[in-house]
Protein backbone atom coordinates (compact mmCIF):
# COMPACT_ATOMS: atom_id res chain seq x y z
CA UNK A 1 0.00 0.00 0.00
CA UNK A 2 1.62 3.21 -1.29
CA UNK A 3 2.31 5.58 1.67
CA UNK A 4 0.38 8.61 2.17
CA UNK A 5 1.70 11.76 4.45
CA UNK A 6 -0.94 12.39 7.35
CA UNK A 7 -3.12 15.58 6.46
CA UNK A 8 -1.72 17.09 9.92
CA UNK A 9 1.65 16.90 8.47
CA UNK A 10 0.55 18.62 5.18
CA UNK A 11 -1.27 21.56 6.90
CA UNK A 12 1.74 21.93 9.11
CA UNK A 13 3.81 22.54 5.78
CA UNK A 14 1.03 25.02 4.19
CA UNK A 15 1.55 26.68 7.45
CA UNK A 16 5.31 26.92 7.28
CA UNK A 17 5.05 27.78 3.18
CA UNK A 18 2.35 30.59 4.25
CA UNK A 19 4.40 32.16 6.87
CA UNK A 20 7.46 32.23 4.64
CA UNK A 21 5.72 34.38 1.67
CA UNK A 22 4.06 36.28 4.45
CA UNK A 23 7.58 37.53 6.39
CA UNK A 24 9.47 37.52 2.31
CA UNK A 25 6.55 40.23 1.39
CA UNK A 26 6.86 42.45 4.58
CA UNK A 27 10.55 42.32 3.57
CA UNK A 28 9.92 43.28 -0.14
CA UNK A 29 7.97 46.24 0.84
CA UNK A 30 10.70 47.44 3.10
CA UNK A 31 13.73 46.96 1.56
CA UNK A 32 12.77 45.60 -2.13
CA UNK A 33 13.76 42.61 -3.75
CA UNK A 34 17.25 42.75 -2.78
CA UNK A 35 16.20 42.96 1.19
CA UNK A 36 14.50 39.26 0.68
CA UNK A 37 17.24 37.24 1.11
CA UNK A 38 16.69 34.23 1.99
CA UNK A 39 18.89 34.32 5.07
CA UNK A 40 16.57 37.38 5.63
CA UNK A 41 13.29 35.81 4.87
CA UNK A 42 14.34 32.70 7.43
CA UNK A 43 14.97 34.95 10.21
CA UNK A 44 12.12 37.04 10.04
CA UNK A 45 9.67 33.86 9.70
CA UNK A 46 11.62 32.45 12.59
CA UNK A 47 12.66 29.35 10.74
CA UNK A 48 16.16 28.20 9.44
CA UNK A 49 17.66 28.82 6.36
CA UNK A 50 17.20 25.05 5.12
CA UNK A 51 13.52 25.32 6.03
CA UNK A 52 13.37 27.87 3.31
CA UNK A 53 14.81 25.56 0.76
CA UNK A 54 12.46 22.79 1.67
CA UNK A 55 9.43 24.79 0.74
CA UNK A 56 11.30 27.10 -2.52
CA UNK A 57 14.44 25.68 -3.95
CA UNK A 58 16.12 29.00 -4.88
CA UNK A 59 15.34 32.42 -3.99
CA UNK A 60 13.94 33.46 -7.35
CA UNK A 61 11.58 31.00 -6.70
CA UNK A 62 10.39 32.31 -3.30
CA UNK A 63 10.37 36.15 -4.80
CA UNK A 64 8.39 35.12 -7.60
CA UNK A 65 5.69 33.22 -5.51
CA UNK A 66 5.65 36.60 -3.86
CA UNK A 67 5.19 38.59 -6.88
CA UNK A 68 2.39 36.42 -8.26
CA UNK A 69 0.66 36.82 -5.08
CA UNK A 70 0.59 40.45 -4.20
CA UNK A 71 -0.19 41.40 -8.14
CA UNK A 72 -3.09 38.82 -8.25
CA UNK A 73 -4.51 40.47 -5.04
CA UNK A 74 -3.93 44.10 -6.55
CA UNK A 75 -5.25 43.22 -10.05
CA UNK A 76 -8.06 41.12 -8.31
CA UNK A 77 -9.06 44.39 -6.61
CA UNK A 78 -9.06 46.70 -9.71
CA UNK A 79 -10.96 44.60 -11.77
CA UNK A 80 -13.90 44.52 -8.71
CA UNK A 81 -14.47 47.92 -8.85
CA UNK A 82 -14.40 48.34 -12.56
CA UNK A 83 -17.17 46.31 -13.15
CA UNK A 84 -15.20 43.28 -14.38
CA UNK A 85 -16.75 38.93 -13.50
CA UNK A 86 -14.34 37.39 -11.89
CA UNK A 87 -14.66 33.24 -11.34
CA UNK A 88 -13.99 33.99 -7.47
CA UNK A 89 -16.98 37.41 -7.78
CA UNK A 90 -19.20 36.04 -10.42
CA UNK A 91 -20.00 39.59 -11.14
CA UNK A 92 -18.55 42.77 -10.97
CA UNK A 93 -18.65 44.57 -7.54
CA UNK A 94 -19.18 47.93 -8.72
CA UNK A 95 -21.52 46.46 -11.85
CA UNK A 96 -23.96 48.60 -10.56
CA UNK A 97 -21.62 51.70 -10.05
CA UNK A 98 -22.38 53.75 -12.86
CA UNK A 99 -21.20 54.14 -16.57
CA UNK A 100 -17.71 53.59 -18.16
CA UNK A 101 -16.04 56.98 -17.02
CA UNK A 102 -17.97 56.26 -13.80
CA UNK A 103 -16.04 52.82 -13.38
CA UNK A 104 -12.74 54.56 -14.76
CA UNK A 105 -12.80 57.02 -12.00
CA UNK A 106 -13.33 54.33 -9.18
CA UNK A 107 -10.49 52.01 -10.33
CA UNK A 108 -8.06 55.01 -10.79
CA UNK A 109 -8.75 56.21 -7.48
CA UNK A 110 -8.20 52.66 -5.99
CA UNK A 111 -5.37 52.17 -7.92
CA UNK A 112 -4.03 55.57 -6.45
CA UNK A 113 -4.86 54.99 -3.10
CA UNK A 114 -3.24 51.65 -2.76
CA UNK A 115 0.03 52.93 -4.32
CA UNK A 116 -0.05 56.10 -1.79
CA UNK A 117 -0.73 52.88 1.08
CA UNK A 118 1.21 50.00 0.18
CA UNK A 119 3.53 52.44 -1.63
CA UNK A 120 6.94 50.15 -0.75
CA UNK A 121 5.26 47.07 -1.86
CA UNK A 122 3.64 48.40 -5.04
CA UNK A 123 7.19 50.06 -5.89
CA UNK A 124 8.59 46.34 -5.85
CA UNK A 125 5.83 45.32 -8.43
CA UNK A 126 5.76 47.65 -10.78
CA UNK A 127 9.69 49.53 -10.97
CA UNK A 128 12.44 48.30 -8.42
CA UNK A 129 14.92 45.90 -9.51
CA UNK A 130 14.55 42.57 -9.53
CA UNK A 131 15.11 39.12 -10.43
CA UNK A 132 14.95 38.60 -14.47
CA UNK A 133 12.74 36.05 -13.23
CA UNK A 134 10.35 38.47 -12.42
CA UNK A 135 10.34 40.17 -15.55
CA UNK A 136 7.91 38.55 -17.63
CA UNK A 137 5.51 38.31 -14.84
CA UNK A 138 5.72 42.12 -13.96
CA UNK A 139 5.41 42.62 -17.76
CA UNK A 140 1.76 40.98 -17.21
CA UNK A 141 0.93 42.20 -14.18
CA UNK A 142 1.39 46.13 -16.10
CA UNK A 143 -0.61 44.59 -18.80
CA UNK A 144 -3.55 42.96 -16.82
CA UNK A 145 -3.53 46.92 -15.27
CA UNK A 146 -3.74 48.23 -18.84
CA UNK A 147 -6.35 45.74 -20.05
CA UNK A 148 -8.55 46.79 -17.20
CA UNK A 149 -8.25 50.32 -18.33
CA UNK A 150 -8.88 49.97 -22.19
CA UNK A 151 -11.93 47.98 -21.35
CA UNK A 152 -13.58 50.99 -19.99
CA UNK A 153 -12.10 53.16 -22.11
CA UNK A 154 -13.34 50.76 -25.07
CA UNK A 155 -16.85 51.13 -23.81
CA UNK A 156 -16.43 54.63 -23.16
CA UNK A 157 -15.82 55.28 -26.84
CA UNK A 158 -18.65 53.06 -27.75
CA UNK A 159 -21.09 54.63 -25.65
CA UNK A 160 -19.97 58.04 -26.74
CA UNK A 161 -19.03 59.22 -24.14
CA UNK A 162 -14.97 59.44 -24.57
CA UNK A 163 -13.87 60.73 -28.54
CA UNK A 164 -12.73 58.22 -30.51
CA UNK A 165 -9.27 56.57 -29.72
CA UNK A 166 -7.14 53.45 -29.25
CA UNK A 167 -8.47 52.02 -26.35
CA UNK A 168 -5.36 50.04 -26.30
CA UNK A 169 -2.36 52.88 -26.26
CA UNK A 170 -4.52 55.16 -24.49
CA UNK A 171 -4.72 52.56 -21.65
CA UNK A 172 -1.30 51.73 -21.96
CA UNK A 173 -0.48 55.93 -21.87
CA UNK A 174 -2.73 55.88 -18.71
CA UNK A 175 -0.93 53.06 -17.07
CA UNK A 176 2.73 54.53 -17.44
CA UNK A 177 1.72 57.89 -16.50
CA UNK A 178 -0.25 56.74 -13.13
CA UNK A 179 3.13 54.29 -12.21
CA UNK A 180 5.50 57.23 -13.58
CA UNK A 181 4.19 59.78 -11.16
CA UNK A 182 3.45 57.47 -8.23
CA UNK A 183 6.37 54.28 -7.93
CA UNK A 184 8.33 55.50 -10.87
CA UNK A 185 11.86 56.21 -10.57
CA UNK A 186 11.74 59.51 -10.01
CA UNK A 187 8.42 58.92 -8.10
CA UNK A 188 6.77 61.80 -6.03
CA UNK A 189 4.70 59.16 -3.40
CA UNK A 190 7.70 59.21 -0.95
CA UNK A 191 6.64 63.37 -0.56
CA UNK A 192 2.59 62.85 -0.83
CA UNK A 193 0.37 61.41 2.23
CA UNK A 194 -0.31 57.71 3.02
CA UNK A 195 -3.94 57.72 3.40
CA UNK A 196 -6.68 59.30 5.47
CA UNK A 197 -8.04 63.04 3.85
CA UNK A 198 -4.24 64.22 3.43
CA UNK A 199 -4.42 62.17 0.80
CA UNK A 200 -7.60 62.76 -0.93
CA UNK A 201 -6.26 65.97 -2.73
CA UNK A 202 -3.55 63.66 -4.75
CA UNK A 203 -6.17 60.98 -5.78
CA UNK A 204 -8.51 63.66 -6.87
CA UNK A 205 -5.21 65.13 -8.96
CA UNK A 206 -4.59 61.53 -10.63
CA UNK A 207 -8.52 60.70 -11.41
CA UNK A 208 -8.38 64.04 -12.87
CA UNK A 209 -5.22 63.46 -14.81
CA UNK A 210 -6.39 60.60 -16.08
CA UNK A 211 -9.59 62.09 -17.22
CA UNK A 212 -7.85 64.55 -19.30
CA UNK A 213 -5.91 61.61 -20.68
CA UNK A 214 -8.72 59.97 -22.63
CA UNK A 215 -10.84 63.16 -23.25
CA UNK A 216 -13.19 62.93 -20.71
CA UNK A 217 -15.43 65.88 -19.17
CA UNK A 218 -14.18 67.14 -15.97
CA UNK A 219 -14.92 65.23 -13.14
CA UNK A 220 -18.35 65.89 -11.91
CA UNK A 221 -19.91 62.61 -10.83
CA UNK A 222 -18.75 59.44 -9.48
CA UNK A 223 -16.10 60.75 -6.30
CA UNK A 224 -18.70 60.84 -3.78
CA UNK A 225 -18.48 56.64 -4.40
CA UNK A 226 -14.87 56.81 -5.54
CA UNK A 227 -13.85 58.75 -1.88
CA UNK A 228 -15.25 55.65 -0.11
CA UNK A 229 -13.20 53.07 -2.19
CA UNK A 230 -10.09 52.16 -1.04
Amino acid sequence: MPYRRPAVVDDRLAAARERLVAAATDLVAEAGWAGASVTAVAAAAGMSVGSVYQHFPSKSELVCEVFRRAAAQEVELIRAVAGEPSPARGVGLAAAAGDPVDRLVLAVALFTRRVLARRGLVHALLVAPSDSALEAQRRDFRRRYRDVFAALIRAGVEAGMLPTQDPVVAAAALTGAIGEVLAGPVPMAHDLPRDGREAEPVVREVVEMALRCVGARPMVRGWSVAEGIG
